[in-house]
């Protein structure tokens, strides 16, 4: 039986990746995968076939993916950070039941959440909502009450694909909406370019958050009422006695 491996390639550089997710790729034949994310494997693994699709074109590459096991390959479909978390997992579990004959795993990595978190401190310590702000697959009105329940229950929010060339506003209208139940000075943080070249931090209060101009490779932590700043860095306390 063939067998299909999406593969969670972390933030972006080979020693982020799992080990298991290298081991995946060095076992396979061919590597399918968004032109970018191909792009950041390729130098490691330089002996398999690669083949790409570009965004939003995301179906097909799914069932490219499976056109090629159907020949008698292993193969990797990869996705940046983690496979189940707005990864392909969930895609390809779909697509798959009409390939009963190939075998399809799950291979997790590093998300944007938990690198992210580790670059600015400990921000994501206690409950937290993960949410993106992007409304190609998701209505606004949607994308807005989560983030308005999200806030009225005092979870830290971690916000994915705050912005882009059309989207420009939205980090600004997420933050209003946040700011009816969290107070202007709760601790933010924001990194870009997580494991990458550029990789930079910054924490500010959400009321300059609101104002901050971020990209897609951006990743927005926004805190609840106990977050603080320590040091430079972004700290929510769970709650253990340190004393």
């Amino acid at each position: 039986m063939s067998k299909i491996y999406v593969v969670g390639i972390g933030p972006g550089q080979y020693e982020q990746m799992t080990m298991r997710a290298a081991d995946a790729l060095r076992a396979c034949d061919t590597i399918v995968g968004y032109t970018v994310y191909v792009e950041l494997v390729r130098e490691h693994f330089a002996d398999k076939e690669f083949l790409t699709t570009p965004m939003r074109k995301e179906a097909e590459r799914c069932r490219l993916a499976f056109e090629e096991a159907k020949k008698g390959k292993n193969v990797a479909m990869i996705c940046s950070g983690d496979a189940g978390v707005y990864g392909m997992s969930g895609l390809m579990l779909e697509i798959g039941t009409a390939f009963p004959e190939i075998e399809v795993e799950v291979i997790p990595g590093v998300t944007a959440a938990t690198g992210g978190a580790a670059v600015l401190g400990a921000p994501l310590i206690h409950d937290f909502a993960l949410v993106s702000l992007s409304d190609l697959l998701t209505p606004w009105e949607k994308i807005e009450k989560r983030l308005l329940l999200a806030s009225e229950a005092d979870f830290v929010i971690c916000l994915y694909n705050p912005s882009s060339k059309k989207r420009a506003d939205y980090l600004q209208k997420a933050c209003d909406l946040m700011l009816h139940y969290k107070a202007p000075e709760t601790v933010c943080g924001i990194v870009s370019n997580i494991g990458r070249d550029g990789e930079a931090c910054r924490v500010l209060p959400l009321s300059e958050l609101r104002d901050t101009q971020v990209d897609m490779f951006t990743t927005v932590f926004v805190g609840n009422s106990q977050t603080k700043e320590i040091d430079g860095r972004m700290v929510t306390p769970r709650g253990y006695r340190n004393v």
